[in-house]
């Protein structure tokens, strides 16, 4: 029975591309997968003839013997040579790839894309550092000195895990890939190499230092720049400076995640600052003014109006926090907190007592008592209809 046209059969133009055929290859693989019809043998052999045309097709070296000379290329004999598309992979190779691009599989059986997936693999582990800064840093920004316990690169062997002199081999079994692939069935298994876990490499003699891993437990000294107006739970990322590698592999990255301590004065929300300020009855009855202290330690003065009552708020524009990775500044909020005396003397209770014998305490010299007690007339009032 002759065969199929390879591009019929994935149902492609001579002239498609790389991407237009592995395309119709897939749609082809995923409707015909044994998985997918169990028992059907129609659709067995649909699928490993498919599984054929593409890894043909998807080869350029292949598609070029192909187009010239047909599927006499791949016969005992023919240009293609013995087994033509690669017997020993059977049909499992073309899907292998698809696999591998769907699900993330490690490619083993392509030298280049197995070693970047082992050296991935090796990469040291990213670290995380909690450091507590004050608001004053945060503020101004600052440049601060951590020691950090972790792995670093061995320098007896310069990380790579053999003995100075020597150096890892090859791997034997997988040839380097970290990855065996082995026939199972009308699948194509791939799995890590049990001679070299996955490394390619072996080595004959391991470092004493550092017993073959390439890396060392010590602890770091880091120079970290916290810039102006971080906040909290800020994270700052230095690069590769977190645990080494395995044997030369990438280093991890280091996290500071910055915490900004309570002030004993201050409170922030976002760029602005809050601070509330006490101030004597008297100056909020007859007015004055006050010092209040800015964050970045300079000194504002406030105008305090006749009759200020408690909780009243002044706004201090471009007195609050540093905006990172900018040069303005947010607001300051004073409220104040009208004081009542304690411990008068007996002049002074003279005068309060003269003060409100005079009518100081009626409802017109304080508005807020006014307005009180003017809805519990009206409550009252109400309850009785």
């Amino acid at each position: 029975m002759a065969k199929q046209d390879f591009y019929e059969l994935l149902g492609v133009s001579k002239g498609a591309d790389g991407d237009e055929i592995k395309k119709a290859y897939r749609k082809l693989a995923m409707k015909h997968h044994p998985d997918r019809n169990p028992d059907d043998k129609v659709a067995e052999q649909k699928f490993k003839d498919s599984n054929e045309a593409y890894e043909v097709l998807k080869d350029e070296e292949k598609r070029a013997a192909y187009d010239r000379f047909g599927h006499a290329a791949f016969e005992q004999g023919g240009p293609g040579g013995p087994g033509g598309f690669g017997g020993g992979e059977g049909f499992g190779g073309g899907f292998a790839d698809i696999f591998e691009e769907m699900f993330g599989g490690g490619g083993g059986g392509g030298g280049g894309r197995g070693r970047g997936g082992q050296e991935q693999s090796n990469r040291g582990s990213d670290l995380r550092f909690n450091m507590d800064i004050t608001l004053e840093d945060a503020f101004n920004g600052k440049s601060s000195e951590i020691r950090v316990p972790s792995s670093v690169s061995c320098d007896s062997c310069s990380g790579s895990g053999a003995t100075k002199g020597s150096k890892p081999v090859s791997c034997a079994t997988c040839g380097g890939h970290g990855r065996i692939r082995s026939q199972q069935g009308f699948f194509t298994v791939e799995r890590t190499c049990p001679s070299c876990h996955g490394q390619g490499q072996v080595i004959k003699e391991p470092c004493r230092n550092c017993s073959g891993s390439g890396r060392v437990h010590k602890e770091k000294t880091l120079s970290v720049n916290i810039p102006a107006g971080v906040e909290e739970g800020t994270r700052i990322r230095l690069s590769g400076e977190g645990e080494a590698g395995l044997r030369g592999a990438p280093a991890g990255d280091l996290y500071i995640f910055l915490s900004v301590k309570s002030h004993r004065i201050f409170q922030r929300e976002g760029a602005n600052i809050y601070v509330n300020v006490p101030v004597p009855m008297t100056t909020a009855a007859l007015g004055g003014s006050v010092e209040v202290p800015a964050v970045d330690g300079s000194r504002a003065r406030i105008n305090i109006p006749t009759g200020t009552q408690s909780g009243q708020q002044f706004r201090l524009r471009g007195k609050g926090m540093s905006v990172l990775r900018s040069t303005s500044r947010g607001d300051m909020f004073v409220e104040l907190s009208v004081e009542t005396p304690v411990n008068l003397t007996n002049k002074q209770k003279e005068l309060m007592e003269e003060f409100r014998s005079e009518g100081g305490d009626k409802n017109k010299h304080s508005p807020q008592s006014d307005g009180f007690f003017s809805k519990v007339k009206e409550l009252w009032e109400d309850l009785k209809d």
